[in-house]
């Protein structure tokens, strides 16, 4: 009856049609069927079951909805509702396992689900196979490393848990390392072990390998950082080398195990911090004045550096330009009176130009 009233969905025959042409070409034995599939049509079947919870029923006869709505609770035509939102068109996967174990559906559906209310388990996990409990793996859902409780001691994952793929083997969280992950990597230390935990916490910032919480318990220091007269690691000032580490049109910035150089000012040519201020030699077009690089005004020296006739000198940051005095313009490297070109010469000036071209225009049809 349900594969009846499926038939009836153009949509679903269309797909049962294409299922039979890939099937006949080989396609269907190339797939895997995969726990990752079979959770999602878990997943939308329990959708489809709120979907259609009290389906079409909006008041009015209570004691009729309840005695109706009782048998569509458990009805063929729920079933076929909920088994066509199962799958997209375009999910080949899904449609497959579908049309492939319908009747284990429709036998839950119909026959074992009070006893078996766990679709997911019966289905997935019992019937068809493809997954497994949680914190087991593969074919057989043999434990994971550390237990199916606590697969890999919590501290990692197990690969293939819970499906029928995988090797059980543990890939473990940040700071943990080791077929269990029960042991530290370097950077982290034991906060916590016995024999079924173990907690790794970070190091102090100053350390590359530990054994506790602070600078004093550094096993081994980080690059940047070095063991004082306390045997605790602390920053190392690169600044303070005898030999600077930056170049010498840029400061040094120390910071906790590491520094950085940073440009001077464009008034030094070498400093020792940033501003004009902290200049231990000035650039070209500064002076030091008041211990700072202060821009010298070549444009009010004694001697005149802008020698054309009609030029200005105009100052800038470090330099001068020289140009041409307002009411000038520069011509061929001399500062020239520039012409004003009034209303009327505009005008006298385009009806010459439209006369010559009227001249040019009868000498070419000539």
């Amino acid at each position: 009856m349900v594969l009846m009233l499926r038939h009836l969905s153009a949509l679903s025959l269309a797909l049962e049609l294409l299922l039979l042409l890939l099937c006949s070409s080989g396609t269907c034995a190339k797939v895997k069927e995969t726990c990752k599939t079979c959770k999602n049509i878990v997943d939308k079947f329990h959708k489809g079951l709120e979907d259609t919870s009290k389906k079409n029923f909006g008041g009015g006869n209570t004691a009729w909805e309840e005695k109706t709505l009782s048998k569509y609770e458990s009805s063929e035509i729920r079933l076929v509702e909920i088994i066509e939102s199962l799958c997209d068109s375009s999910d080949f996967d899904c449609n497959h396992m579908v049309e492939k174990h319908e009747e284990y559906i429709e036998k839950w559906w119909f026959k074992i689900q009070k006893h078996h209310s766990n679709l997911f388990k019966w289905f997935c996990i019992e019937t068809i196979e493809v997954c497994c409990p949680n914190g087991t793996y593969g074919p057989d859902c043999l434990a994971c490393l550390g237990g199916s409780e606590r697969p890999c001691h919590e501290n990692g994952h197990c690969k293939g848990d819970g499906t029928r793929s995988g090797d059980g083997s543990c890939s473990c969280y940040d700071g943990y390392t080791g077929p269990f992950c029960l042991e530290c990597e370097d950077g982290y230390y034991n906060a916590e072990r016995n024999n079924t935990h173990s907690v790794c916490t970070v190091c102090h910032e100053s350390c590359k390998t530990c054994t506790g919480p602070t600078n004093k318990h550094c096993q081994e220091c980080k690059n940047g950082w070095s063991k004082n007269a306390e045997e605790a690691c602390v920053d190392v000032d690169e600044c303070a080398a005898e030999v600077p580490p930056c170049k010498d049109n840029q400061y040094c910035l120390n910071s906790e195990g590491s520094y950085s150089c940073k440009d001077c000012d464009r008034s030094c040519t070498a400093c020792v911090g940033e501003g004009p201020d902290k200049c231990r030699n000035c650039s070209l077009g500064y002076t030091l004045e008041d211990e700072s690089c202060t821009d010298v005004d070549e444009c009010n020296l004694g001697e005149k550096v802008c020698l054309r006739e009609n030029e200005d000198c105009i100052n800038t940051p470090g330099s001068y330009k020289c140009a041409c005095s307002e009411g000038f313009e520069d011509k061929d490297g001399t500062c020239v009176q520039a012409i004003e070109k009034t209303e009327e010469a505009e005008a006298k000036a385009e009806e010459t130009s439209t006369k010559h071209q009227e001249s040019s225009n009868i000498h070419e049809d000539l």
